[in-house]
């Protein structure tokens, strides 16, 4: 298929524009939810319309049904902070109970909710390993991978016929992989941020990719260089 690539030794093909599939485990993996920030905002005075939690999840669910995965895997961050997971409500909260229900769920923990509990089903981690590969929410350095890890929220920005265009992206190295943000909310990081390339190690940093989903397959780009090599 156009969108898929190698990482680890597997075949994995980007889901939508921030999620992934992996079909030898029948796996859809997502990345920083952050449900209910809307809310967290507004409590501290912030007034967002408070609908990024259902319009998250519907776009998961969509992704659930193209795929049919038997696993769904949240990688950490899956609230926006520790009350959020109670403060769910609505339709929000039904759709994900359907979805818990249809598939196994498994949040891993992240650092904005380090103790989500499942209080809507689905098990909590701290990490996950599935043959070789390890997943977790913050990439470690002393991991020597595989490792595929969300946290950084990448974005690939760049001029384009005067005018900037920014693209949630998956940032790739030999041994780990970055996941973009999928919540409806979520900001990015620039992936020549010294953070986001940091965590890839020094030894990595000649050989780290930018992964940005286009309609018809998947743009490949070096990081920190811009200009795109031909897939």
């Amino acid at each position: 298929m156009a969108r898929t690539f190698t990482f680890g030794g597997h075949s994995f093909e980007i889901a939508g524009d921030a999620a992934l599939y992996w079909p030898a485990q029948k796996m859809l993996v997502v990345s920083d939810l952050h449900l209910e920030k809307a809310s967290a905002f507004a409590l501290g005075g912030q007034m967002l319309p408070p609908y990024d939690s259902l319009a998250t999840l519907e776009q998961v669910a969509a992704l659930v049904d193209e795929f049919r995965p038997e696993t769904v895997v949240s990688l950490g961050d899956n609230f926006h902070d520790g009350a959020g997971e109670q403060r769910l409500q609505g339709s929000a909260s039904a759709l994900l109970k359907d979805l818990v229900t249809a598939v196994r769920w498994i949040w891993v923990t992240g650092n904005h909710d380090p103790d989500v509990q499942g209080h809507w089903g689905g098990e909590s981690v701290e990490s996950l390993r599935r043959g070789n590969v390890i997943f977790r929410h913050e990439a470690l350095d002393a991991e020597e991978g595989p490792e595929i890890s969300g946290h950084f929220h990448p974005k690939f920005r760049q001029a384009v016929r005067g005018r900037h265009v920014s693209r949630r992206c998956f940032v790739r190295s030999g041994r780990k992989l970055v996941m973009p943000a999928f919540g409806a909310l979520t900001g990015g990081l620039d992936v020549r941020d010294p953070a986001l390339i940091a965590a890839f190690g020094c030894t990595d940093m000649d050989r780290i990719e930018a992964l940005v989903p286009t309609r018809t397959g998947i743009a490949l780009f070096t990081v920190p260089a811009s200009p795109a090599l031909a897939k």
